[in-house]
């Protein structure tokens, strides 16, 4: 037989692990919904059921824009059969109006996948259904931060494991159990036809109170890795082999990633992991060492038989070789032609009364069950008269109905559907608990319990606030709740839905849920241990109210009062006996004869009083012995039982209730997120509280926060959060976030912010936005204001670093003297914008700098010179590859320099530069000429020059500010160190009002190899230590350097905003980058001492990467063709500066490579007007020369 031997080429859809050669075939696409049905038993349900659906998609958690519906039962007790087929009918409908029909045609279906979703009946320990019931999870990387519920755990797993990859059809799962799968193969739907069932272990004696599949197991899909030395000598006839990927079947068998061997269950087989072949008598195989989600193995077979309780011999039969049986675990899947089939039937009596429109058609209700119903009547092994008979092999009754009419319906079903193939597939790591009746489960289910996959991610505590969480024990949970002060929580408990006070102690085996401070009271008077304590809000002829419901945690809801009955965990004879309570208390007569009395229909809890207000203490009284008051207390109230009370719940209330309690904790979290500066991220937590209608309560919080904080830079993050939260309510609508921030309106809050009282700032911001409210293009105006609110805090935490500035006074320079200040360039080799505020002094930051010769001249400079005349004389000279432009400007009064702090106003870095050192004082009541007379006897005159282009990514500002900053303070008779002409520059930018950080300047004005750092820390310091590198390193990078332009200027000028907004929202991957970028800097560091040019190149590699998730487009298309065809000639290369244009420096791996290099970019078709430049590193730093005639620029 012909071996099977992968390729040694790598394949598109592949990829190679280490070790054994193993390939995988590319995972099938997850379901993008067309249609989700929510089937629900009653009809006031619909509305806040269809709601939580709304937000599910608003959040994106529902794939693109599904068609939502929520559909109510046609009527009570239709059963499975008979809401799926009513909500594939509505699905239906749908679709063809959708599609311009005026009538239902099945046509629609064929591209459509559509999810029906059945609810179930009511559910003791919650409210809103088992769909409802909160998990103890949080999802960090959700984009909305929410609860987590069973229905959000299920719909994941259909839609990225179980349902991925399946061709159009109607997908149907109830919600009632907890479905749990870690890992699967991906299902082979290829030839695929008619219903497909997914089942999932279990053994034989949790089998017995559930449904099973008889299945004949004839196919067995097995992934495993393929060598070279792999055939099957051993098989005497020659299994069907496929791939797992879409390949021409008829072409050789050369790229194999997956391979699925197809043979009979009856048949030994040979087969394996790795390399290592067992022989095994099928199907053995299933149970081989070294599965693992790479190897996964899916069991297919052919339905036989369908059992539900059945004796434990019948049972057996379905045992397979792992000594599991095939849970029934409630997802069925139905092509898209066997969907149109049954659509059909809705149409033929007595079928057509298990939808809407034959009950508006007067037709009597029937009851049908999927699995015992529709599906049955597709098994192999299931005769015709046994299932008309409802005498299935091993299913007993069924769904029992009026014999005729049963009869009737099977035979309709059995007509249409008989044909159809059913198949089961197994999936062997998955985990199936039905939700039962039983508190103790309930508690197991919501507690984490190690080594079981169900709740390996579950927390102690999830969306809570705690205010002693060390009071919680290992093995409790506590969601969606409130705990102030001393609440302690013991092993086995689950609180959700409460806000609770302290002190308080919970016991072991408790479950609360839905109760409020006011009830921390009545509990503190109680022991509570194993006990079920439940808030309910109801609603009494419109009028809502909270009911509560008291058990105990092993009490058995359905068990005869009379035979092994129990309430609060002990028989009811002794429960009468401690409380005085009789059995007519709780059950009347007419009650007793029409049902057995049990818990479930015993009238114990409280709903009215006629002359008093009731709570949960009247209930908690029967933990003990009442007293006589208590006891005719109770006795007088209006009480109903669990039975009757949940035909009065309020789910829409209910729902409420714990949206309010969410976003409470929610604010609680925010506090302390930003009170503790913590890396947590809001952003998800404020695009819930807008989808959800809570921002205005989110946007108190936030203001109380920035006008209460000591700390300026939790005020700054508290604004940014607020013009996140704007941001969010524009919906996307109302233009970019990044824009001007200088309205009339916002001038007074900013006054107060620039003049240090924050609170008044803050308030007059709050005022202000009222206005802004009403629309999206307000709501992103207002946005930008309160970054424009954020950067005034940061800029004053930036100034934080003049304390570092220092100078000494000297005697004026001569009268027409020149000082001269040349500095080289910047290249930054790896960790910029960790310097850059307010990410510098919050979480430090590290950059590696190289001053770089361009073409072998320094490329910026200033002058600076004393003249006679009593005015400022500015003249700036900028660019020469794109053109030189020359700003000349003549400054005789002070209103000349008010527009000092607007970067893009003429001659604005100068004004600044001459406001910061000094040399101008705008306050002062004496003009501009006295002030300059009284100085300097005289004026000034400030030339400025650099012949890079402007966006050149190589400092060019930052290191003009410091040549223009030194020239000053010489031409004033003062002088400084580069120390603090780098704090110097950093205090002019944030006066300049461009932000910005400190590395430019560190790189220009500082000689050769450095690395400067900053600790998360006010004031900002900035520390620079130079790098030493091996003799002869500086001629060997000389060599191996090279600039090129390439032709692009930047455009976008809102970079800096962008990662600004990005780090104050704590984005994860901002976060981990700043993390990362420090690192990065500190090896790049380590690679300059050891002098290695391959290890330089990675870093530099490294970085871009880094730079690119930092500001995302900054990399154009022209760049990024240039960046590919450069690559096999580099060691490493980047984007000099924030990217987006300019400079590209590479490290060559032949030296001297200029030529090289422009030969193949001019042969490379759309780059443009790029350009190579030489460069050199220059190890005197920034140059100053006194003339005494005036130089060229």
């Amino acid at each position: 037989m012909q071996s099977l031997k992968p390729s040694s080429t790598d394949k598109p859809g592949s990829t190679v692990q280490s070790g054994d050669a193993c390939f995988e075939c590319m995972a099938g696409k997850e379901v993008d919904w067309t249609v989700i049905v929510l089937t629900c038993q009653h009809k006031d349900s619909v509305f806040a059921f269809h709601k939580e659906l709304e937000v599910r998609r608003d959040r994106g958690s529902l794939g693109r824009q599904p068609i939502l519906l929520t559909v109510e039962d046609p009527k009570a007790q239709v059963g499975s059969g008979g809401a799926t087929l009513n909500a594939l009918l509505v699905a239906a409908e749908h679709l063809s109006a959708r599609a311009g029909y005026t009538v239902v045609t099945s046509d629609v279906l064929q591209k459509a996948w559509v999810l029906i979703l059945h609810m179930g009946r009511d559910y003791l320990f919650d409210d809103c259904s088992r769909a409802f019931t909160c998990l103890p999870l949080e999802e960090p990387a959700a984009p909305a931060e929410a609860l987590t519920c069973n229905l959000d755990r299920l719909l994941a797993t259909l839609t990225h494991q179980v349902c991925r990859g399946s061709p159009p059809g109607v997908w149907v799962s109830s919600t009632d159990m907890l479905l749990t799968v870690p890992t699967m193969a991906e299902i082979d739907w290829r030839r695929f036809q008619g219903v497909r069932v997914v089942a999932v272990p279990g053994s034989i004696s949790y089998a017995r109170q559930h449904g099973v599949y008889l299945a004949d197991a004839q196919v067995f899909l097995f992934c495993f890795p393929m060598d070279s030395s792999m055939d099957f000598p051993w098989i005497t006839q020659p299994p069907t082999f496929h791939t797992g990927g879409n390949h021409d079947r008829d072409k050789n068998f050369e790229y194999l990633p997956w391979v699925h061997l197809h043979w009979l269950s009856t048949r030994p087989l040979h087969c394996g992991t790795g390399n290592d072949f067992f022989h095994k008598s099928a199907p053995e195989w299933v149970q081989m060492e070294g599965a693992s989600a790479s190897n996964s193995v899916l069991v297919e077979g052919v339905v036989q038989d369908i059992l539900y309780q059945n004796p434990e011999d019948q049972i057996k039969q379905c045992v397979g070789p792992d000594g599991k049986v095939p849970l029934v675990c409630g997802v069925v899947f139905f092509s898209s032609e066997t969907a149109e089939q049954l659509l059909a039937t809705h149409v033929i009596p007595p079928l057509d009364a298990c939808t809407y429109l034959g009950l508006d058609s007067g037709a009597p209700a029937t009851q049908l069950s999927l699995f015992f119903d529709i599906l049955l009547c597709m098994a192999q092994g299931v005769s015709k008269e046994a299932f008309l008979e409802g005498r299935s092999p091993g299913t007993g009754s069924g769904d029992a109905q009026d014999a005729g009419a049963a009869r009737s319906a099977r035979s309709v079903l059995w007509k249409a559907l008989h044909a159809v193939p059913l198949t089961m597939v197994y999936i062997p790591e998955g985990c199936y608990d039905y939700m039962t009746m039983s508190a103790s489960n309930h508690i197991c289910h919501l507690t984490p319990h190690v080594g079981t996959a169900r709740s390996s991610s579950f927390r102690k505590v999830a969306h809570s606030h705690v205010a002693e969480p060390q009071l919680l024990a290992e093995g409790c949970s506590v969601t969606n709740s409130v705990l102030e002060g001393a609440v302690a929580v013991g092993p086995g408990s689950v609180i959700q839905h409460c806000c609770l006070k302290g002190p308080l102690e919970i016991h072991t085996g408790c479950l609360l849920t839905g109760l409020d401070v006011a009830s921390s009271v009545a509990l503190k008077n109680h022991l509570l241990k194993d006990v079920v304590i439940q808030g309910h809000a109801v609603r009494l002829r419109e009028i809502p109210c909270t009911v509560f419901t008291l058990s105990g945690r092993y009490d058995d809801w359905q068990s005869p009062a009379e035979e092994n009955g129990t309430y609060l965990n002990v028989p009811w004879a002794e429960f009468f006996l401690r409380t005085g309570i009789r059995s007519q208390d709780l059950w009347s007569p007419d009650t007793a004869s029409a049902f057995p009395p049990c818990l479930l229909n015993a009238r114990l809890f409280l709903v009215l009083h006629a002359s008093e207000s009731l709570g949960l203490g009247d209930l908690l009284c029967l933990l003990g012995s009442p007293g006589a008051g208590q006891l005719q207390r109770w006795r007088t109230s209006w009480r109903m039982s669990w039975e009757e009370l949940r035909g009065i719940l309020d789910q829409e209330a209910e729902l409420a209730s714990r949206r309010a309690t969410f976003f409470l904790q929610a604010q609680s979290k925010t506090r302390r997120v930003l009170m503790e500066h913590s890396s947590c991220s809001l952003l998800p937590l404020i695009r819930s509280a807008v989808l959800e209608g809570y921002q205005e309560a989110m946007l108190g919080t936030l203001d109380q926060v920035a006008s209460t904080a000591s700390d300026p830079g939790i005020a700054a993050r508290a604004l940014a959060c607020v013009a996140d939260l704007l941001g969010c309510m524009a919906k996307g609508e109302g233009g970019l976030r990044s824009g001007p921030a200088a309205n009339a309106a916002w001038i007074p809050a900013f006054r107060h912010l620039e003049e240090g009282n924050i609170p008044e700032g803050i308030k007059e911001l709050a005022e202000e936005r009222k206005k802004w409210l009403n629309r999206p293009g307000l709501l992103v105006r207002a946005a930008r204001h309160y970054e424009g609110a954020e950067q005034i805090l940061i800029r004053q935490a930036v100034m934080s670093s003049g304390q570092f500035i220092s100078f000494r006074q000297g005697e004026l320079p001569p009268m027409g003297h020149w000082l001269r200040v040349a500095c080289p360039a910047r290249v930054d080799l790896s960790g910029g914008w960790s310097d850059t505020p307010p990410i510098t002094y919050e979480h430090g930051g590290a950059v590696v700098d190289l001053a770089v010769l361009v073409d072998g001249h320094r490329p910026i400079g200033a002058q600076a010179r004393r003249i006679p005349e009593p005015e400022l004389q500015l003249v700036s000279c900028s660019g020469r590859l794109e053109g030189e432009v020359v700003v000349e400007l003549v400054c005789r009064d002070l209103e000349n320099l008010l527009d000092y702090c607007q970067p893009h106003a003429p001659g604005a870095l100068l004004k600044a530069a001459l406001i910061c050192t000094h040399i101008v004082d705008l306050p002062s009541q004496k003009t501009l000429r006295e002030q300059l007379k009284e100085r300097f006897g005289g004026g000034l005159e400030l030339r400025t020059w650099s012949h890079l282009p402007h966006g050149s990514g190589l400092g060019t500002s930052s290191i003009l500010a410091g040549a223009v900053i030194a020239s000053l303070y010489w031409a004033s008779g003062r002088s400084t160190s580069v120390e603090s002409l780098i704090h110097d520059v950093l205090h002019l930018e944030q006066v300049l009002t461009t932000g910005g950080g400190w590395q430019d300047q560190v790189g220009g004005l500082m000689p050769g190899l450095k690395i400067g750092r900053s600790k998360a820390q006010l004031p900002l310091k900035v520390e620079v230590e130079q790098i030493t590198v091996p003799e002869g390193f500086i001629h060997t990078l000389n060599e191996h350097l090279l600039l090129l332009y390439t032709g692009k200027t930047r455009l976008a000028r809102n970079l800096l905003q962008d990662v600004v907004r990005n780090w104050y929202a704590r984005l994860p991957t901002i976060v981990q980058n700043a993390s990362a970028l420090v690192s990065n800097a500190e090896e790049c560091a380590q690679a300059l001492q050891q002098g290695s040019l391959a290890l330089l190149g990675k870093c530099m590699n490294h970085y871009w990467q880094q730079k690119k998730r930092m500001a995302p487009g900054c990399e154009p298309l022209a760049v990024q063709r240039m960046m590919e065809v450069l690559q096999p000639y580099v060691y490493g290369q980047s984007m000099a500066g924030a990217g987006g244009g300019g400079f590209l420096y590479v490290l060559t791996k032949e030296p001297r490579s200029q030529e090289a290099l422009q030969r193949i970019l001019t042969e490379t078709e759309g780059l443009g007007n790029f350009s190579v430049h030489m460069v050199e590193v220059d190890t005197v730093g920034f140059h100053m020369q006194l003339l005494e005639e005036e130089g060229e620029c």
